[in-house]
């Protein structure tokens, strides 16, 4: 395996100059740069993690840990996280780790286990609670980590977000407008940031139309399309009164409502009409439903290379105001939502 002595030597620099170019210090001109990292691929270079950590203090490594489920492996939303992850931090000279935790192990020792490793410099956070006791613990530990989303009890991180209550509400707005008055909305599971934000949106749309948010009309469950269709006929079942439209957290609780309405003999938008955010989820396009999804739209892709470059600038020490980022969407009216 080749070393950094080999790499000196084959450019014909000094040891210190090959870590500092492999290290991206700013010292170090871009073409040497470049050159010094192309040799060390063909040389098929590795660097050696406790070396660079006595050296640098830093390993490179950044974690995500995640728990064990059913079918984790055939999960192609899981997939697309780490593979996006892996090639933004790849790409900034860093090393992705991915833990996946024993089924039923608690979530706080796993972290405090890594945290003692000390070969971890940081870590990524999915899905963060309103009350995140992973945020707390790395907060309180010091440790470097990156949010995908705010808790909505801390903000004193970095963290990447969208605009979670303001898109539910824009949703919601949008079928009051068509005279809806009975708005289901199908969302995630309770207790998530993102999940509280989007209630608060829906919540404050009706409240602001003078409408009344009905207990039996907001259902919390897993995003996927199972889900959306064991949901979508629970609100269609029973003597409570009926929804007219409904909102979906994701497109998979979409596929999953427009398969339950179908079965219930209901048309979309006839009978009821359907919105949506879209994340652009693999293998799953709002614009190919029949008919046609309206969405927020904000690609769920778009976060990979923000939450690197946060967790990047949270381990080099960056002012936080500088790593806290909110992403946009776009609102699209397609042919699932009539007036009435």
């Amino acid at each position: 395996m080749a070393t950094l002595k080999d790499i000196a030597r084959a450019l014909d620099l000094s040891i210190t100059q090959v870590s500092r170019a492999l290290n991206d210090h700013s010292d170090v001109n871009e073409e040497t740069r470049l050159r010094v990292k192309d040799t060390a691929r063909q040389m098929n270079y590795h660097p050696n993690v406790s070396a660079r950590k006595l050296v640098s203090g830093r390993s490179g490594m950044v974690g995500l840990v995640m728990p064990q489920y059913r079918n984790l492996s055939q999960d192609r939303l899981f997939l697309e996280v780490v593979a996006g992850l892996s090639a933004q931090f790849s790409g900034r000279g860093m090393q992705f780790v991915l833990h996946i935790m024993a089924e039923k192990e608690p979530l706080l020792p796993v972290y405090q286990k890594l945290v003692g490793k000390a070969l971890l410099d940081g870590f990524v956070l999915l899905s963060p609670l309103d009350h995140d006791p992973r945020i707390e613990f790395l907060l309180r530990a010091g440790i470097p980590f990156v949010a995908h989303g705010r808790s909505t009890s801390s903000h004193d991180y970095a963290y990447f977000d969208i605009e979670n209550d303001r898109l539910a509400y824009d949703l919601t707005s949008h079928l009051i407008a068509r005279g809806h008055k009975r708005i289901a909305f199908l969302n995630g599971i309770a207790g998530r940031s993102y999940v509280t934000r989007r209630h608060r949106g829906y919540t404050r749309a009706l409240t602001e139309a003078g409408l009344s948010a009905l207990p039996h009309l907001h259902l919390n469950t897993e995003m996927d399309e199972a889900n959306g269709l064991t949901s979508t006929v629970r609100l269609f079942t029973g003597d409570a009164p009926r929804p007219t439209a409904i909102v979906c957290s994701n497109v998979r609780l979409a596929q999953g409502a427009y398969q339950a309405l179908a079965a219930l003999g209901l048309s979309v938008p006839g009978d009821v009409s359907v919105v949506a955010h879209d994340d652009q989820l693999p293998a799953l396009r709002a614009s190919a439903f029949f008919p046609a999804l309206t969405v927020t739209k904000s690609p769920l892709s778009d976060s990979w290379e923000p939450l690197a470059d946060c967790l990047a600038g949270a381990i080099e020490g960056k002012p936080l105001e500088s790593l806290q980022r909110i992403g946009s969407y776009t609102f699209i009216e397609r042919n699932s939502a009539a007036a009435i």
